[in-house]
């Protein structure tokens, strides 16, 4: 369990050119190690109103963000790369989570490329991007079906799917988050459209304040055994002895 300050890129109010671009994923952030006793009664609410949050995340104690279901459009713009492309932020509530992510990464495409992020490790604020090119989406779907419970309780393990020729990205971050960059949403907000998710102008994230990450000994395990099943580049090297 660590505490993490928030995450400025993230936050409701920062400018559009301090939202990651496309293809750079949000960076997954260690914070300051915590006692889970000492914040025990804390930690055990996990229900707000309608919204229930997965064993990944909690919101600091003093309830900076209070967690709800929804989602916001925003437009990314970087002026040096000449881009600009809409995104969108949505809250799930855990009994939806998984099945929207599976709902959300359908309309990428056949053939995409993944990107498992981790942010395992000693304690240091560090985290690794692990890549993997060309991957028919009905095969990554059935590996992630697999590792559901690492995927969705596991506050140091993050995905993102982005499509092979079109700048598409759908991320499932460590916050059980998702961000979705695409010069088209319709397709996107269709899928939270149709499980009753709706838009909000107004839609503060958990990873805007201070909150708190979870994760085990056996979840860093099964964020090993995932990438060896998806097959990422520098797995060896970055999944050394040294490193663990």
């Amino acid at each position: 369990m660590f505490v993490c300050p928030g995450n400025f890129a993230a936050r409701h109010d920062a400018t559009p050119t301090d939202m990651p671009a496309p293809g750079r994923t949000f960076p997954l952030s260690r914070g300051v190690p915590v006692n889970p006793e000492r914040l025990a009664a804390h930690l055990d609410i996990k229900h707000y109103g309608d919204f229930t949050l997965t064993d990944a995340v909690r919101p600091g104690p003093g309830l900076p963000v209070r967690p709800r279901e929804g989602y916001r459009v925003e437009i990314y713009r970087d002026r040096e790369a000449k881009l600009r492309l809409p995104m969108l932020s949505a809250a799930v509530s855990a009994e939806h989570l998984f099945d929207v992510f599976c709902a959300l990464i359908e309309p990428v495409g056949e053939v995409v490329h993944v990107v498992l992020e981790s942010s395992h490790g000693n304690g240091n604020d560090r985290h690794c991007d692990l890549r993997r090119s060309h991957i028919d989406l009905p095969v990554l779907m059935s590996h992630f079906c697999e590792f559901e419970e690492l995927l969705t309780h596991d506050g140091c393990t993050g995905v993102a799917v982005l499509a092979e020729e079109q700048p598409i990205e759908v991320q499932f971050d460590e916050h059980k988050l998702f961000h979705v960059y695409a010069p088209d949403l319709r397709p996107f907000r269709r899928v939270l459209k149709d499980r009753g998710i709706r838009r909000r102008k107004l839609l503060p994230l958990i990873s805007e304040a201070e909150h708190l990450h979870h994760s085990t000994d056996d979840f860093a395990d099964a964020f090993r055994q995932l990438c060896l099943r998806v097959g990422v580049g520098d797995f060896d090297r970055v999944f050394s002895d040294e490193s663990w």
